[in-house]
């Protein structure tokens, strides 16, 4: 498993103690730093089953510079968000962790650190 983080996160650094604490093999991914391309934004949503939208962080200074809350969310409109998130790597939701079984979740709960164990 791996897990997308910001080390400055508070949800992160949770998940990454949860995940120690239950003697989870994974292996961080600072994703800042080691920026994610379009292809892997591509494969991490399709992994989470959402749309890009569903995992920008609105609030962002960065999001309110591009303006997205305005942006469409439709299937035209895709593309231009995992543009955007790929580029401004910032505005995506964190922590994101890829389960072994193929699927994906945001791990800013408990809960959905345990459901990414037990997949």
């Amino acid at each position: 498993m791996e897990i997308w983080i910001n080390p400055a996160c508070s949800k992160c650094r949770s998940a990454l103690t949860l995940l120690d604490a239950e003697g989870a093999h994974y292996t961080v991914r600072r994703y800042l730093e080691d920026v994610p391309s379009e292809d892997e934004v591509r494969g991490v949503l399709e992994r989470l089953g959402l749309e890009p939208w569903d995992i920008t962080r609105t609030q962002e200074a960065e999001a309110k510079e591009l303006g997205l809350k305005q942006w469409p969310r439709d299937a035209g409109s895709r593309d231009r968000w995992i543009t955007a998130l790929a580029g401004h790597p910032k505005l995506i939701q964190r922590p994101i962790i890829t389960a072994d079984d193929g699927t994906a979740v945001v791990g800013r709960t408990d809960e959905a650190v345990r459901d990414a164990l037990s997949r």
